[in-house]
């Protein structure tokens, strides 16, 4: 299925004017950096480029037609000139434009993308205007907003962000910002996982911002869990309903599983990714964590444990975890920690575990490639 970009003309590839007329070559300037990342977007994603725009009026006696289309065809023509061909262009100057369907929000000029042949979920439609993001709205499609202060006919928009689903807003029109979210976009898998022992659902977005909600039935575990969101900087939501009557081994082992099967899915094809990564102080702890997101499962657990118990778990369990993770995961796990207090221990390990992994799972937007000289991870 294909994926489309819906791009907006006025406003968002050249700066609106006070009069929103683009007539002529002196009213007409590119935003910086359009035609690089527009250039890059149309040469590395696999998106079609759609143009879509109001143009209220046109053929009229204010905004006569020998007026727009020179300046029109420039901009179409410059791009070209740069790698960036528009599929389509399509082009509304329905004018009064009172319940018009053809013009943004409306859909009309766009039916031909309500097929099986086209992607609209996972599409995007980028503009300047609140019309711009309920257009996508009605298409079942993202939304990427730009506003640029110094555009003269925007005036004040607000988004509605809780009417509106799936919005990115943009401070201001920078086509480089455009280009990373699009092709590093949030690395978000989900999982519900059902046994006789444990009912497991886990929602994670690798590149969050630390938020958690976690409930186990073990608090101890949720506090271990949330230590793992909020140092790697990923959001994370974990509910489990265990057979902790019986004992607490199958909710650690059961999340630790579906844990890592989460986080392979979330890493995808891996294009980019760092692979490896930490070592940090707690007080009277040192813990050191590596890891390695190669496709193959191993665990190295050199640490010991004073007490039977921290919390309400037991401290055999830790290692249970880490290793059922490495199965899930697919990866490698290096694991050392000395020190007296075995809290600190533990959590120093945690902590020292997210800090791996937002080391392992960064991705540079100017390297693309496979970490592997193998071809596969």
């Amino acid at each position: 299925m294909k994926k489309v970009l819906f791009i907006d003309r006025d406003g968002t590839m050249i700066k609106e004017t006070a009069d929103e007329q683009i007539d002529a070559f002196e009213k007409m300037i590119f935003y910086p950096k359009a035609f690089t990342y527009l250039g890059k977007i149309a040469k590395e994603l696999d998106y079609e480029l759609v143009m879509i725009t109001n143009q209220d009026g046109l053929g009229t006696d204010s905004f006569p037609e020998d007026t727009f289309w020179p300046v029109h065809n420039f901009i179409i023509k410059s791009f070209e000139n740069e790698g960036v061909t528009f599929n389509k262009v399509f082009l509304d100057r329905t004018f009064p434009h009172e319940n018009a369907d053809t013009r943004k929000p409306g859909t009309g000029l766009l039916t031909e993308y309500f097929s099986k042949e086209y992607d609209l979920s996972n599409s995007f439609v980028i503009g300047d205007r609140l019309t711009d993001m309920e257009l996508a709205k009605n298409l079942g499609s993202q939304g990427i907003f730009i506003n640029d202060e110094t555009n003269l006919g925007t005036g004040e928009i607000t988004v509605d962000r809780g009417a509106l689903n799936d919005i990115i807003a943009l401070e201001n029109n920078d086509w480089e910002r455009i280009y990373e979210f699009l092709k590093l976009k949030d690395r978000v898998s989900e999982i519900s996982r059902k046994t006789n022992e444990t009912d497991i659902y886990i929602k994670l977005n690798l590149d969050g911002t630390g938020i958690s909600n976690i409930d186990t039935g073990l608090a101890f575990f949720d506090h271990m869990l949330d230590q793992l969101a909020r140092h790697g900087q990923m959001d994370l939501d974990i509910t489990v309903k265990g057979d902790l009557d019986v004992d607490e081994h199958h909710t650690i082992e059961d999340t630790a599983i579906a844990l890592g099967e989460v986080f392979a899915m979330a890493l995808g094809n891996k294009l980019g990714i760092e692979r490896y990564g930490f070592c940090l102080p707690m007080d009277d702890c040192l813990a050191q964590v590596a890891i390695d997101f190669g496709g193959r499962n191993w665990l190295v657990w050199e640490t010991g444990f004073k007490r039977e118990m921290i919390g309400k778990l037991p401290t055999e369990m830790f290692q249970h975890f880490f290793k059922s993770f490495t199965d899930g995961a697919k990866s490698n796990l290096n694991i050392k920690a000395e020190g007296q207090n075995e809290h600190h221990k533990i959590e120093a390990i945690f902590k020292a575990f997210a800090k791996a992994i937002k080391m392992a799972v960064k991705r540079d937007v100017e390297k693309m490639v496979l970490p592997s000289t193998k071809g596969i991870l």
